[in-house]
């Protein structure tokens, strides 16, 4: 792989960035008390004695510099790099501030103007490296197609990613790409963009000694050439690689023991009455006797560089409006075309579930075949019995797009926190992606399974219907699994809750237990219940309207003893309820999306807050 030593320039920027924090410390606390202080008291009182991550760090990043975070592991750096990036909110933190240009930082701001790679890979898997970064470039760049084009052909030349361009995320596969390579499409998602300031958690993290020192002379080349603030947290970097830092903070216990130049740190270490051995550089020696080392005076790190900060200060922390790259439709229209990429190549999700549809259908169809056309109790005992199979199987079919809503639910808050896009365009483009598929999936099931079983064949009405029954069912169990998955931590919760959940509306249906059975204090779970109104649908196509007027049910000694509409009146429906219950469904269908999209937008905002 061969990396440019100097980037092509963005054209410039009317203001750098710089990043200083005060006397910051921070502390581990339990969820509880984040939510208590950041929602209600807005402070520390009443807080229990915690562990302190950070205590009275003073540090700064200055534009056209990469600064590396140091230290040994457990020192802090991924929680300095954390509250820099906005991730941990200002809220969260002890004491002390973060600066941008001698500012308090605006979190939302901020994170327009920046780019945050994470240590972990969030990343879809069945997307190939070019999909992914022309994604990532449709959604953060206004403009049109073929300048994010542009962007990301030039984006994967610098990366060294051209020649894996069509290869897919997933590892482990032969058409998989390596785990360097999948960092530097992480890193590629975050710099598409063009951010002025950088923020990357190990960037050699997986990488060979080769990769390291391309990937981070990069990033060097874009801190001289295009004047980026770069930040970086790294452990035990090279001699080449150390030589490209322009300032290093040494991390030890959440103090910093150095801040500032390579050779500032080496005459600290001979001050120390410390000799560095030969072929051994200096950060990593300073890391190994790091215990050894005095702590500088807090008051005496903030009174670093002060003349610099003088002439610094004066650089104003541009007021950008939150203003998303694209409109609502182009949002919706890009994640549709994404969020379709995904499903179709997902062979649990897409091909499974067709052949699924279709393999149950006739199934179905063969061991009921023709019981449409029986008559007598036991008949429309077997009858009833397949209105309930079929939505037993229908609504229990739609939890394998759990773990496809959580990988979804990661990568949306980790986009959205950066100004990517609004959540509303997120659910409506997965809503609007899933009304087609399902219809697919509906017909393929209803086709066969109507017909062999015999259901009503006065006119093609009654197929119709049932169809549309169907697909309002895979409808509502679609959207129940969509709005639970943003609100589960895992799949393995996930499946608990909603399988308890399925089983609760079968029992409460009516179905098993007669509604005036039920008691009273569980009555409302029956009106709850996604499994009553379209049995009650398929109850009423089937034996209401004129056709149930003329169709008997049950003869005895050659007379009709009761028609369709006869057992109608005995079930309590009536054929009014045909519409009406669509209607309740429609109303579940919608009511489960706009829930799921609250949780998502809570879980974002106070990620971004």
């Amino acid at each position: 792989m061969e990396l440019p030593v100097k980037s092509p320039d963005s054209g410039g920027r009317k203001y750098p960035y710089r990043l200083e924090t005060r006397d910051l410390s921070y502390k581990l606390s339990t969820k509880f008390e984040d939510y208590f202080r950041c929602d209600f008291c807005g402070g520390n009182e009443g807080r229990a004695a915690a562990k302190f991550i950070l205590k009275g760090v003073n540090c700064e990043a200055r534009p056209g510099q990469v600064t590396a975070i140091a230290g040994p592991s457990g020192a802090g750096k991924t929680t300095l790099l954390d509250i820099l990036a906005g991730k941990i909110p200002p809220c969260e933190v002890s004491s002390g501030e973060v600066l941008v240009n001698g500012k308090p930082i605006n979190v939302k701001v901020f994170r327009r103007v920046s780019g945050y790679v994470t240590q972990d890979d969030a990343l879809f898997p069945l997307l190939t490296v070019e999909e992914t970064l022309m994604y990532s470039a449709l959604l953060r760049l206004p403009g049109r197609r073929k300048e994010a084009g542009s962007r990301v052909k030039e984006l994967m030349k610098e990366l060294g990613l051209e020649h894996v361009a069509g290869s897919r995320i997933r590892e482990g596969s032969n058409n998989g790409i390596s785990g360097g390579e999948r960092r530097r499409v992480s890193i590629g998602v975050d710099l598409v963009h063009d951010p002025a300031v950088i923020l990357i958690d190990e960037p050699t993290s997986g990488l060979d000694s080769a990769s390291a020192l391309h990937a981070v002379t990069l990033l060097k080349s874009m801190a001289v050439n295009q004047g980026k603030t770069i930040v970086l947290t790294i452990h035990q970097p090279g001699f080449r690689i150390l030589e490209l830092f322009d300032r290093i903070v040494l991390l030890s216990n959440g103090f910093v023991v150095h801040n500032g130049g390579l050779n500032l740190l080496e005459e600290r270490l001979k001050f120390a009455d410390h000799r560095i051995p030969r072929h051994v550089n200096v950060l990593e020696f300073a890391i190994d006797v790091i215990e050894t080392l005095p702590v500088p005076n807090p008051g005496t790190l903030s009174n670093i560089n002060r003349e610099d900060r003088k002439i610094t200060t004066p650089i104003r922390f541009e007021r950008k409006l939150l203003v998303y790259p694209n409109s609502r439709f182009d949002e919706v229209l890009i994640l549709g075309q994404r969020f379709c990429s995904n499903i179709f190549r997902t062979k649990q999700l897409f091909a499974t579930r067709v052949i699924q549809a279709l393999v149950a259908g006739f199934i179905l169809g063969t061991i009921y075949f023709n019981v449409g056309n029986d008559k007598g109790r036991i008949a429309l005992q077997t009858q009833t019995g397949f209105f309930a199979f079929t939505l037993t199987f229908l609504l229990s079919s739609t939890t394998e797009g759990l773990p496809i809503f959580l990988q979804e639910r990661r990568i949306l808050m980790r986009e959205t926190s950066r100004g990517a896009y609004r959540v509303s365009s997120y659910v409506l483009s997965n809503t609007l992606v899933f009304l087609p598929f399902l219809l697919m999936i509906g017909i393929l099931f209803t086709s066969p399974v109507y017909w062999l079983v015999g259901l009503r064949k006065d006119t093609v009405d009654g197929f119709l219907y049932f169809s549309l029954v169907v697909w309002m069912v895979l409808l509502m169990a679609n959207s129940f699994v969509a709005c639970f998955s943003a609100l589960v931590p895992n799949f393995i919760m996930g499946n608990s809750v909603i399988a308890g959940l399925m089983g609760s509306f079968f029992l409460f249906s009516g179905y098993f237990i007669a509604k005036d059975k039920i008691p009273s204090y569980w009555v409302f779970m029956h009106y709850l219940s996604l499994f009553k109104y379209p049995f009650e649908c398929f109850m009423i196509n089937e034996y209401g309207g004129e056709q149930g007027e003329r169709k008997c049910i049950e003869i005895e000694n050659g007379e009709c003893r009761l028609y369709g509409s006869s057992f109608l009146r005995r079930q309590d429906l009536k054929d009014s309820q045909k519409w009406t219950n669509v209607g309740v469904m429609l109303g579940f269908i919608v009511g489960y999306r706009v829930l799921g999209l609250v949780i998502l937008w809570f879980r974002c905002y106070k990620a971004r807050n």
